[in-house]
C-alpha cells in the first residue's frame, strides 16, 4: 500500500509594499460623475505593483492573494489620490451553479477554461464615499479587459466570474454593472482537498464580455422557466419527482432514490421511514444510507430543497403579487442526548438546557393564501452567549446575532427577483423582524417590499412617538377582520407566558398615514427611514380578551384606504406560515427524528418540509376549490381506497370530496 499523498507548499514569497500606508484620497465628492480625473491604470511596474500590495494587504479582507493563471491588475486613479483596485485571474475550476448555468461537459471546461476569468479582488477603499462609483468602474474595467488580456496573453476572455459574500454583502453595485445572478458556492476554496467547507457561502456573479460567448463556446441557450400554476405537477404518483428530482446529490443513484424516499414518506406523513416502507428491507437499508452519509457530502439541507425552491420560483412567476412569509421556530431534539452538533433552544428554571434547532423559513402564499412552496429554509443550533464576551448588544455585529435570518430571507427574496419581472414580492414579518439593518437592508436595493408589524415604539420626527403618533390620527375606515384561535402558552426561558383565546372576528378602525424614523444610535451615519404604517384597533373586544391592536410597517405604497386593506389582508395571511410549522410537527412529527448528528436531523426535516408544504396544500384546495378533480392530487388507488373509507355512492370525482377522508 502506498503512502497517503503529502501535499507541500512551495516557499511563499512576501509580496512587495510600500514602507508605509496608501495616503488616502482628499476630497472625494459625493457623486461619482464629480471625481476629478478618474482612470484605470494597469499594474505593470514594480512601483504601481507596491501600491497594489499594500492597498489589498491593508484594506481588503482577502488580502494581495495570491493571484493564479493569467492576471491582470488595475489601480483606481483620480486627482484626489487613490481609490482602489482590481485583480483578476483563473476562474474557480469548479462550481455547480456556474458550470449548471453555462451548460459546458467536463471536456469542454477543460478546453475552454480560459475564456472565463476570475474577478479575485476589487476594492473601494473603506475611507472613499462616493456614491455610485463602485458600479462606474466595474463598467469601465470591463470594457477594456478583453483587450487587455488578448494584448497580454494572446487571446480574449469570453466571461467573467466574481463572488460576493452576502454576509456582509448585498451587490448592489454588481447589479447596476449588469451582472447577472446565477447561484451560490458550496464553501469550499480552491485548495478544498479535504472537502472541510470552511469557506463562507457567497453569491456567484458572471458578466458576459462576448454577446455571443454561448455560440463561440459551442453550448445551447438555455430554455426560460416556465410558469406553473398552483397545483401544476403535483399528479398522485408524479408530485416527488418534480419537487424532489435534479437534484444535485453527487450520485445519479442518490438522486433517484431522493425521489422514491420523498414519495414514500408522503405516503405516511409523520411515520417513521421504515414504518412508511411497510417491511421493505431493502428500501429501508437504503433510506438510512443516503441519510447517515458523512457529514460533509453533497446530501446537504440547501441540494435536496434545490429541485422544490425552483419549482417554487415557476409557480410564483405564475402570480402577479405574493406574499413571502418569512418566521422561525424551534425544534426541540433534547431526547437525543447522544445527537452531535445540536444547540441550545432553551431552559427550564433549574437551568437545564433544551437541545435541538432553530429553523428559520420563507413560505410563499398567493393574495389568497395557497402555499407555492418554501423558498427558503436553514437550520441553525443556537449556542448561549459565552460568559466572557462583554461586548454590550449594540457592539455586536448583526451578523452574529439571530435576527440575521431575516436579512438572509430578504436577500434571497432579491436573489430570484431578476427571474420574475412581472411578478410583486411583499415580504411579511412579525414583530421579530421589526429592526433598523431590515429596512435599511431593503432600501438599498428595492426590489420587494417589506410588511412587519412594530414591535417598537420609535421616535418619529414628530412631537409624539409612533403608536401616539398613529392612534390620534383621523379614522380612514371600518372592517372586519379574522382572528386565529391561540393556545395558551406557560413561560418558558425568554419566552413570556400567553393566554389563549379562542377564533373570532374583530371590529376594528382603520387608519394609515407615513412617517419618518430615524436611525439607531449606533447607526447615526445612516439615513432616516421613511414607511407608511397601517393601524388597527378592536373596539368591542370580549370581556376576557385583550383587544386587537396592530402597527403594521411598510415600504408599499399607500395612497388609497383599499391599498391599506390590501396590507391588513396580507399581513392576515402570515397565519398560514404558523400552520405550516403544526402541520409540519404534528403531522409530519419531525421532532419525533432520531439520528446521531444534526447534519442527518436536517437532512429529513427538508424533505419533510417539501411534505408539510403538499399537505397543506392539498388540505387549503380541498377547501378553497372543491371541484378540481381529485386525480390532481391522488392517485386511482388513493381514490379507490378513499371511496371505499366513505361508504358512500356519492362521485368522488372533486377535490372537495377526497379531502375530508384523507385528512
Amino acid at each position: 500500500m502506498l503512502p497517503a499523498a503529502v501535499h507541500r507548499g512551495g516557499t511563499v514569497k512576501s509580496p512587495r509594499r510600500l514602507d508605509q500606508a496608501v495616503p488616502a484620497a482628499i476630497d472625494v465628492p459625493a457623486q461619482a460623475g464629480d471625481v476629478r480625473a478618474l482612470t484605470l491604470i494597469i499594474v505593470d511596474r514594480l512601483d504601481l505593483m507596491r501600491v497594489w500590495n499594500e492597498l489589498m494587504l491593508r484594506e481588503h479582507p482577502q488580502g494581495a492573494g495570491p493571484l493564479v493563471g493569467a492576471q491582470m491588475r488595475y489601480l483606481i486613479g483620480s486627482e484626489h489620490g487613490w481609490l482602489g483596485g482590481f485583480g483578476f485571474g483563473a476562474a474557480a475550476l469548479h462550481m455547480a451553479d456556474r458550470d449548471q448555468w453555462i451548460g459546458w461537459s467536463p471536456d469542454l471546461r477543460r478546453q475552454q477554461m480560459h475564456r472565463v476569468v476570475g474577478m479575485s479582488r476589487f476594492l473601494i477603499r473603506t475611507s472613499v464615499d462616493c456614491q455610485n462609483l463602485a458600479s462606474m468602474v466595474q463598467g469601465m474595467v470591463l470594457r477594456r479587459l478583453g483587450a487587455d488580456y488578448e494584448a497580454q496573453y494572446g487571446y480574449r476572455p469570453w466571461l467573467v466570474e466574481s463572488f460576493v459574500d452576502t454576509a456582509h454583502f448585498i451587490g448592489t453595485s454588481y447589479r447596476a454593472a449588469n451582472w447577472l445572478l446565477i447561484g451560490k458556492t458550496q464553501g469550499r476554496g480552491r485548495q478544498d482537498r479535504d472537502h472541510a467547507h470552511a469557506k463562507t457561502v457567497k453569491s456567484i456573479y458572471v458578466y458576459a464580455l462576448q454577446a455571443d460567448w454561448r455560440a463561440r463556446m459551442g453550448v445551447a441557450e438555455p430554455v426560460p422557466l416556465a410558469a406553473l400554476d398552483v397545483a401544476e405537477g403535483l399528479e398522485g404518483d408524479e408530485w416527488a419527482a418534480h419537487e424532489f428530482g435534479g437534484a444535485d446529490l453527487g450520485d445519479k443513484r442518490t438522486n433517484e432514490r431522493l425521489v422514491e424516499f420523498a414519495g414514500t414518506l408522503a405516503a405516511m406523513p409523520g411515520r417513521a421511514f421504515c414504518a412508511a416502507a411497510q417491511g421493505d428491507k431493502p428500501a429501508i437499508k437504503s433510506y438510512y444510507r443516503m441519510i447517515e452519509q458523512a457529514d460533509d457530502s453533497q446530501l446537504t439541507m440547501a441540494a435536496i430543497l434545490a429541485p422544490h425552491q425552483q419549482r417554487t420560483v415557476q409557480r410564483m412567476k405564475a402570480q402577479s403579487t405574493v406574499l413571502c412569509i418569512q418566521d422561525g421556530t424551534d425544534l426541540n431534539y433534547s431526547s437525543l442526548v447522544q445527537c452531535d452538533g445540536l444547540g441550545v433552544i432553551g431552559s427550564n428554571q433549574t437551568g437545564a438546557q433544551s437541545g435541538g434547532l432553530h429553523l428559520h423559513s420563507t413560505l410563499v402564499v398567493t393574495t389568497q393564501g395557497l402555499p407555492l412552496g418554501v423558498l427558503g429554509a436553514q437550520c441553525s443550533a443556537p449556542q448561549p452567549r459565552a460568559k466572557d464576551d462583554t461586548r454590550p448588544t449594540s457592539a455586536i455585529p448583526i451578523q452574529e446575532k439571530k435576527t440575521f435570518a431575516w436579512i438572509e430571507g430578504l436577500r434571497q427574496c432579491n436573489g430570484v427577483a431578476a427571474e420574475l419581472p412581472d411578478t410583486r414580492q411583499v415580504l411579511v414579518m412579525d414583530r421579530e423582524a421589526d429592526f433598523y439593518e431590515l429596512f435599511d437592508e431593503q432600501r438599498r436595493s428595492r426590489r420587494v417590499e417589506l410588511l412587519v408589524r412594530a414591535k417598537h415604539d420609535r421616535a418619529t420626527g414628530e412631537e409624539l412617538r409612533l403608536f401616539d403618533s398613529v392612534r390620534q390620527s383621523p379614522v380612514k375606515g371600518q372592517l372586519q377582520i379574522p382572528v386565529p384561535r391561540q393556545s395558551s402558552r406557560a413561560k418558558k426561558s425568554k419566552q413570556k407566558a400567553r393566554a389563549g383565546h379562542k377564533q373570532r372576528t374583530a371590529h376594528v378602525e382603520l387608519r394609515w398615514r407615513e412617517l419618518e424614523f430615524g436611525p439607531p444610535s449606533k447607526s447615526s451615519d445612516k439615513k432616516a427611514l421613511t414607511l407608511r404604517v397601517v393601524h388597527v384597533l378592536e373596539t368591542s373586544p370580549p370581556l376576557d380578551a385583550e383587544p386587537v391592536e396592530w402597527f403594521l410597517l411598510t415600504t408599499c405604497e399607500i395612497a388609497t384606504t383599499e391599498q391599506a386593506q390590501d396590507c391588513l389582508r396580507w399581513y392576515c395571511l402570515r397565519w398560514r406560515i404558523e400552520d405550516w410549522h403544526r402541520v409540519l410537527k404534528s403531522g409530519c412529527r419531525i421532532e419525533a427524528l432520531q439520528h446521531k448528528t444534526a447534519e442527518r436531523l436536517k437532512r429529513a426535516i427538508a424533505i419533510n418540509l417539501v411534505i408539510a408544504w403538499r399537505i397543506m396544500l392539498m388540505t387549503l384546495l380541498g377547501r378553497t376549490v372543491p371541484d378540481l378533480p381529485a386525480e390532481l392530487l391522488f392517485s386511482d388507488l388513493e381514490i379507490e381506497v378513499l371511496q371505499a373509507y366513505a361508504k358512500k355512492n356519492e362521485s368522488t370525482s372533486r377535490l372537495g370530496w377526497a379531502m375530508p377522508y384523507a385528512s
